[in-house]
């Protein structure tokens, strides 16, 4: 029996205590932790094949050992996540194993191709920037130890990420140009799938159990404006376009499109015309999944059934 009902483990983690094992855990904070856990696992994991082929792209050696390097701090972030969720009881076998693709929990904009150097720096200045905005909160705030101690590393290596897709995002620009062009065309379709990211906006929040048992900080409205907070200021500032704005009055940031829309994944566009559709169409699209999911979670199942091919 854990030492706390659950209410009273609510009530003791919003008052500061930090749970360190599964014994002091209720079913209820399992749960969440799992959740939130897998999520963080299944993004840092298919964030390798979506960089590493991305990273073909890449202008010069120098700049592809760069990716590589990005690579391999993803890669090893998702095992500290995955070993945090066997200390759950959760298998890392079967999670990595075990799932068909569409069970894996990672956001939807990991399932679209990154098609060339622009894309790939993008997505480190604006995914990487999510994840550090997210992972943050967790490390500032969260009521599990083991996390908490674990992302003084995972912190520190993202920022080495963001500040990659930043430096190349002002080179870029800077070049004018067709590259300006295609890092245009790359911040068109990935600003608003980096904000969709955030999930739910909070009045329409369905279980808050993250907050409740004091995983992470900030609601996704205050975790979403604290991300355009910095992604607007930083492409405004290196003459890239973005459908948002401050609001002067509020401080707010506010969309300049439909919120949320339609994407059409083949094309690679929001379709802001049609106007916003609900979020049980944008549950489907997750659902269904993009266009490289299958392709991504095979290719980190590749060398391992090959490997078991050959001892066979």
């Amino acid at each position: 029996m854990p030492p706390f009902t659950d209410d009273e483990l609510k009530r003791q983690v919003q008052d500061g205590y930090i749970v360190e094992s599964l014994e002091e855990m209720t079913e209820g904070y399992r749960k969440a932790l799992v959740v939130q856990l897998t999520v963080q696992a299944d993004t840092e994991l298919i964030s390798a094949p979506a960089y590493w082929m991305a990273a073909r792209h890449a202008p010069s050696t120098n700049t592809q050992v760069s990716a590589h390097a990005i690579i391999q701090d993803e890669l090893a972030h998702a095992n500290i996540a995955y070993r945090l969720l066997e200390d759950l009881g959760v298998s890392k076998e079967w999670l990595v194993y075990g799932r068909e693709p569409h069970q894996f929990k990672h956001p939807y904009g990991f399932d679209q191709p990154l098609e060339n150097w622009a894309e790939l720096v993008v997505a480190n200045g604006f995914y990487d920037r999510a994840g550090i905005t997210l992972l943050s909160d967790v490390h500032r705030n969260t009521s599990y130890g083991p996390l908490k101690r674990a992302l003084v590393k995972i912190d520190m290596e993202e920022t080495f990420h963001l500040r990659h897709g930043e430096v190349w995002m002002r080179r870029l620009s800077k070049a004018g140009g067709e590259a300006k062009e295609m890092l245009q065309q790359a911040v068109d379709w990935m600003f608003p799938m980096t904000v969709e990211w955030f999930g739910l906006p909070d009045h329409m929040k369905r279980h808050s159990g993250q907050l409740e048992y004091r995983l992470k900080g900030k609601t996704n409205d205050e975790l979403r404006q604290t991300w355009m907070a910095a992604t607007v200021p930083l492409c405004e500032s290196i003459g890239v376009d973005v459908p948002a704005h401050r609001d002067e009055e509020t401080g707010a940031y506010v969309l300049d499109y439909p919120f949320p829309c339609a994407y059409d994944a083949e094309e690679k566009r929001w379709q802001f015309e049609d106007g916003q559709i609900s979020w049980d169409d944008v549950f489907e699209r997750w659902k269904g999944r993009g266009p490289m999911n299958e392709i991504y979670v095979e290719s980190l199942r590749r060398s391992r059934n090959q490997t078991a091919a050959w001892l066979s």
